[in-house]
């Protein structure tokens, strides 16, 4: 099946928000536990949504954490965000190929035009599946089958991109291909236990696994 779609994890993957998340992890853990966590425990709460984060380390101050940890979060955003090597080439080189694009993330939807918009990636995607507009976060199969579905793509004919076992694991869990980063905070050799079926060691290696995708079907 020739693949047509294409969908992205956004943190750690197209946009590099590692320093700003661990920051935010970090400037809210040491308000609330002074010297308990270093930023090797941040770097482990990188991916799933911050209620599931911050359930597990106080039920009885979500809320509070939650809040804190955006107010900071918000106030460094445009400082500490960059994109990675190779991703805006990539992004307008597969838009103007016609590539059906979209991004499905835990984030929520301000935040992700924030950094859509900074990096000038807004232009490109013709969905953007955030935290808000499902009822399950990855990995459960279902914002990757929503943007599938709003894209009008099958999931045999997608790559579902990202950095973090949770994007691997939503894409297989939806049926579609999957791609690891080798730029993810959290390793390579961690990214390959999950078995995606491609590993890119910069983002334009998704041209070249599309080209050699096209030279097989035609």
């Amino acid at each position: 099946m020739k693949v047509n779609t294409l969908l992205f994890d956004l943190d750690g993957t197209l946009i590099d928000t590692n320093e700003l998340i661990i920051a935010s992890f970090l400037h809210t853990l040491e308000h609330y536990y002074p010297g308990k966590y270093q930023r090797e425990d941040a770097i482990q709460f990188i991916g799933p949504p911050l209620f599931d984060t911050f359930v597990a380390i106080d039920e009885s101050r979500v809320q509070e954490l939650i809040d804190t940890y955006r107010t900071h979060n918000l106030s460094h955003h445009d400082e500490l965000v960059r994109e990675f090597e190779g991703v805006y080439e990539t992004i307008e080189a597969l838009h103007e190929k016609g590539y059906k694009l979209g991004i499905v993330t835990t984030k929520l939807r301000n935040t992700v035009n924030m950094g859509l918009k900074l990096t000038k990636l807004d232009q490109f995607f013709d969905v953007v599946v955030t935290l808000d507009d499902v009822e399950h976060a990855k990995p459960h199969p279902e914002p990757v089958e929503k943007a599938l579905a709003l894209l009008d793509a099958k999931p045999e004919e997608a790559i579902m991109v990202g950095d973090n076992y949770h994007d691997i694991e939503a894409g297989q869990n939806a049926g579609t291909l999957t791609a690891g980063v080798a730029w993810s905070l959290k390793g390579i050799e961690f990214l390959e236990t999950y078995n995606p079926d491609y590993m890119l060691h910069n983002m334009k290696d998704l041209l070249a696994i599309l080209e050699e995708n096209e030279s097989e079907k035609n």
